[in-house]
């Protein structure tokens, strides 16, 4: 069983691909001056680009783990993720609040999908 790894770094790489199921390392905006939403949009945009690039997409996602800083901010990144989601199928998905990284992450997101090619 073959195991790829792209854009790795001295610790993690952004994709792993074993078996037909995509990893993608925890995604944060790149612009993290934003509101939950502005980085919400980030994060989902960056996503479907890496999901593009192994040759998947957001209709492949199979679960979603989001780490959200402050659940005051829940329902206004929901409207991201609902827009997002609205003509997709719906993965499995959960949100929990986690201390990040640096205070100016508001959320991230850990995606798991299916490659085309194998559904």
């Amino acid at each position: 069983m073959d195991i790829t790894r792209s854009h790795s770094s001295e610790r993690a790489s952004k994709i792993v691909i074993h078996n037909g199921t995509i990893y993608l390392s925890g995604q944060v905006a790149n612009d993290v001056t934003g509101d939950i939403q502005a980085q919400t949009k980030d994060c989902l945009s960056k996503i479907d680009t890496l999901l593009a690039e192994v040759g998947s997409d957001k209709d492949h996602i199979l679960s979603t783990t989001i780490f959200i800083r402050d659940m005051k901010d829940f329902a206004a990144m929901n409207e991201i993720w609902n827009a997002w989601v609205a003509d997709s199928p719906k993965p499995a998905r959960a949100c929990v609040s986690a201390e990040m990284a640096r205070r100016e992450i508001l959320v991230e997101f850990c995606t798991i999908a299916a490659s085309k090619d194998r559904v």
